[in-house]
Order: C-alpha cells, then structure tokens, then sequence
C-alpha cells in the first residue's frame, strides 16, 4: 500500500452547525425575545434548506446550551436567562493590557472549575467537540491563519461539556475578548503572535484535552489553572518591557 504524505482532510462542517450558530447568534443578540416562540420545523426547514433531522439536533444542542426550551404540543421557546445582564459587558471595549489582565482574573475564576466539570461530566460528543477545536487550531496554525476564534472555540466546547449553560453564557457575554492574543483582538500584537507562542499554547491545550479526556478533575483544573495563569505572566512581562524600554530612554547608556 502507497503512503500518501502531505494530505490533510478537511473536516466537512455538519449541516447543524450553520443551523445552531444562526439560532444561537439570534437569540444573543435578542431577536427572540425570552419566552417568544421560534419558528416551527417546518419553517426552520425551509429557511435553512435542511432536513428536519439537522433542525431537532440543532434545536437538541441550543436546548443543552440552555438558550431553548421546548413545549410538549407547543412548540420551542426562547428561555428567559437570569443572567443576560452579562451580555451588557460585551458591548464594552478597552485596548488596555490591564483590562486584558482583568479578563483573565475572571476567565481563572470560570474556567479552572469549568475543566474540572467538563472532566466529570463530558458525554463523547462534547468531548469530540473539544478534540475538533483543538485539532482545527492546528491546522490554521499550519496554514499561517488567525487562530483566535478556535481558540474561543475550544474553551467553549469545555464550558458547554460542564453540563451547565451558564459556564457557556459568561463566555459568550466576553465574546471576543475571551482570546487577548488573537491577532483580531485589540490587544494581538506581533510580539506575542508568533508561531512559537501559538505552539506554546497549543501544549497547554494539549493537557488540558488530555485531563478531560481521562476523567481526571484535579489534573484538568491544574492544566487550566497553569494555562490561564502563563497568560498572565505573559502580559505582566509585555507590562514590564514597555516600562523597561521607557528606563532606557530616559535614562540612557
């Protein structure tokens, strides 16, 4: 048998996946308000050119994510979320490495316990959806593309394994600013946007997939905890070259 080399296949995206992320932006963005009804399956089927199989699935995740609820001979309701106050703080903005810093703070609060649940509780799709992510960082990483949103991506796929839609939601409320590093963020700078520094990321990944991966708890929040807190230091030490460049030109030889 030949050995082909070089050949990556390109995973296919699921037909629900289009499906769930346009609900889902919906929903956030308040198009349906909480309580009001969604269009039926029918009518899903139609707007979205797939079968009814890929609408209840995707109905079947958003519902897991905690956004939907349905109703026997009703229909499918947006739910009434007790913290969407959450999502005022991602219409804010700042450019600032302290203000990276404090997403951060609160990321440590969330996410170590996050991985540890997600160790716990993961069923074997969530955990694939974890592995995907990870694996799709490698390849854009490969290909010399932003990884910012994969990387979201798996952090997400760890909150949604907690079982728990809120671990999802106070990520979701971050958006974007979940990843300082991105090279679509703000606070992306070539400094810290090298392949070495993405690889570096990508190792911390590594044992944080592998934790969940064997239903270990403790190890997964240590992976996490050591991962988020590398961030920090690295920002701390962009903090600190900036004030070591500034000690040199006021205070030159």
């Amino acid at each position: 048998m030949s050995e082909i080399t070089g050949f990556r296949v390109e995973r296919k995206p699921k037909l629900s996946e289009r499906v769930i992320a346009t609900l889902r932006e919906q929903i956030l963005a308040g198009q349906f308000a909480p309580g009001q009804k969604l269009p039926t399956e029918g009518q899903l089927t139609e707007t979205f050119g797939v079968s009814r199989t890929v609408v209840r699935e995707a109905l079947a995740t958003l519902a897991a994510d905690g956004l939907v609820e349905a109703k026997q001979g009703a229909g499918v309701f947006a739910i009434e979320r007790p913290a969407q106050a959450f999502f005022s703080i991602s219409s804010e903005s700042s450019t600032t490495i302290s203000n990276a810093l404090n997403v951060l703070e609160v990321r440590m609060g969330i996410e170590i316990e996050s991985a540890g649940l997600a160790a716990a509780r993961r069923n074997g799709a969530q955990e694939a959806k974890i592995q995907e992510a990870f694996f799709e960082f490698e390849n854009l990483l490969e290909i010399g593309q932003p990884t910012g949103k994969t990387d979201f991506d798996f952090h997400r796929a760890i909150a949604a394994a907690t079982n728990n839609p809120f671990y999802v939601e106070v990520l979701d409320a971050l958006g974007t600013r979940t990843i300082p590093c991105d090279v679509t963020s703000p606070w992306g700078t070539d400094s810290v946007l090298t392949r070495d520094y993405q690889q570096g990321l990508q190792r911390e990944h590594l044992l944080i997939m592998q934790a969940i991966s064997q239903g270990n708890p403790d190890a997964a929040r240590d992976a996490m905890r050591a991962h988020l807190s590398a961030s920090q230091q690295r920002y701390r030490e962009r903090l600190n070259g900036r004030y070591e460049e500034y000690l040199a030109v006021i205070r030159p030889g």
